[in-house]
């Protein structure tokens, strides 16, 4: 995730706790953690900065609410970036948007891990 101010752990406490996600770990080192049904599953790693290898559409969704609630851009390792928009998870490459499906569609499916 990229943002244009530093991300402090006050902050990143606070917008997790008002959108429903967990938190495991110290101020220093962590896990962002997100519920499907009775199970809880890693959405991102914190050290400092928020970091994440998502293995599913569910995983890449709960990475763009999270980026949106504190105001950064989910940025892949390629370069690409993902965002909400109008309900909607999209992945942007320059001019290319490719639509990954509806928000809630895809938070509803649960983490249904990418076939390699």
């Amino acid at each position: 995730m990229e943002r244009p101010a530093p991300l402090v752990f006050a902050e990143l406490a606070s917008v997790l706790g008002q959108a429903g996600f967990e938190f495991r770990g110290t101020q220093e080192a962590g896990e962002v953690l997100a519920r499907h049904g009775d199970a809880v599953h890693v959405v991102a790693a914190w050290n400092g900065a928020l970091s994440g290898a998502p293995g599913s559409d569910w995983q890449v969704a709960q990475l763009a609410r999270v980026s949106a609630l504190l105001g950064a851009r989910l940025v892949g390792e390629d370069g690409e970036s993902y965002a909400i928009r109008d309900g909607m998870v999209e992945q942007v490459n320059g001019s290319a948007v490719y639509e990954f499906g509806k928000l809630d569609e895809i938070l509803s499916a649960g983490p249904t891990v990418w076939s390699r």
